[in-house]
């Protein structure tokens, strides 16, 4: 597999996650179809899973930024202090 392969697996895009909340909200509104009526209910929960898939995706990318900088960060720290025992010797 290519790494652009493996990197959509592992993180999904707003589309998939998009897809996923509208399904659950469906099923988990399905009882206020009749009230609403069919049509009204998909465009709501659309819009609803739009706004809250951008969200979590955006999270999503902080969080991997914030992770992979902390890698870097301690993997500096221990390059360094790898050095410093060197030097001592």
């Amino acid at each position: 597999m290519s790494q652009q392969e493996t990197a959509t697996e592992t993180t999904p895009n707003k589309k998939q996650v998009r897809k996923e909340l509208a399904e659950k909200l469906t099923g988990a509104l399905a009882e206020y179809k009749q009230e609403l009526g069919e049509k009204k209910l998909a465009t709501r929960v659309k819009k609803v899973s739009k706004l809250i898939s951008r969200d979590l995706v955006k999270n999503s990318k902080k969080n991997t930024k914030k992770n992979a900088a902390k890698k870097t960060r301690t993997k500096a720290k221990a390059e360094k202090g790898v050095k410093a025992k060197v030097e001592k010797k």
